[in-house]
């Protein structure tokens, strides 16, 4: 495994992938074909999993683990809405310290586990100024901020395996999964707070200033967070089906005349707010989606 901060390797080799891999399904009976990553304050979901299995992070070799509040560090095993799940409560993010290409390792762990399709959520700041508090945005597409200046999560040689040398990321986002999130959001009564956007990741830890609030809606952001990207980049490199969905937890500065400090605190009271409703969202997604 490559030292951190070497970026000749892409990290774990794929023999040490299916390894842990391995290793986790040997503390379930489970074999899940979806998989779901819990955005900040948004852990909830994983209390409506049937015939619940839980495995802490620490307690599997070489995986990482969680170190901000609001990400319990657990993995659940069980049934979503009768389909085959394993959900993540609790991510890591690349300004915890660790490089890009252990932020998103257990998306290719749960490849190896048999995951065909990757639900991830986050908490994200709208950038949008049509956009509120405790809006839901199905995200349509991404822009890689940190990628794009050099630190993407496919860097260094790559394994065949994983993925193509040089993916296409056009379309990370499914068609088919975003229409069908649209359909039950009309349904469930959500139309008035559900939206359809960009989502751009920074690495953060800092929230944005005005200014860089500014510059990343000029790049056509309409909400932005420190997480998901990675995680969908290796999906897609993966051949994983990836549905991604934000909950607008607070809206970032445009105007110095109205600039107020956004805090982690405030962005976990709307997640815990709001977070019945994206709940009810990605079950019933679950629900209806093929796998």
């Amino acid at each position: 495994m490559a030292a951190l901060g070497d970026m000749s390797s892409s990290g774990y080799s794929f023999d040490e992938i299916q390894s842990i891999a391995n290793n986790i399904l040997t503390f379930t009976k489970h074999r899940p074909k979806v998989g779901i990553i819990c955005g900040s304050g948004l852990g909830g979901l994983a209390d409506q999993v049937d015939d619940a299995e839980v495995i802490s992070y620490d307690q599997i070799p070489e995986f990482p683990v969680s170190t901000v509040a609001g990400h319990a560090g657990k993995l659940v095993f069980g049934y979503l809405q009768g389909k085959p799940v394993v959900l993540m409560r609790g991510r890591f993010h690349y300004y915890e310290g660790y490089p890009m290409w252990k932020v998103a390792m257990p998306v290719r762990v749960m490849k190896a586990m048999g995951v065909g399709t990757l639900v991830v959520t986050n908490a994200a700041g709208g950038v949008n100024p049509e956009f509120q508090t405790g809006d839901l945005m199905i995200i349509k597409d991404h822009i890689d901020l940190p990628g794009l200046t050099g630190e993407c999560v496919l860097i260094g040689r790559n394994d065949e395996r994983f993925g193509p040398r040089f993916p296409a990321t056009v379309g990370t986002y499914d068609e088919d999964l975003r229409n069908l999130a649209k359909t039950i959001s009309v349904e469930l009564g959500y139309n008035s707070i559900m939206r359809e956007g960009t989502y751009i990741m920074i690495g953060g830890p800092t929230f944005e200033t005005v200014a860089e609030s500014r510059l990343l809606r000029t790049f056509g952001a309409d909400a932005v967070g420190m997480s998901t990207v990675p995680e969908a980049v290796v999906a897609k490199h993966g051949g994983l089906r990836v549905f991604g969905i934000s909950l607008i937890t607070d809206m970032v500065a445009l105007d110095y005349n109205t600039t107020r400090a956004t805090t982690h605190e405030e962005v976990l009271a709307v997640g815990q707010k709001r977070a019945g409703d994206l709940q009810k969202i990605v079950s019933n997604l679950v629900a209806r989606m093929t796998v």
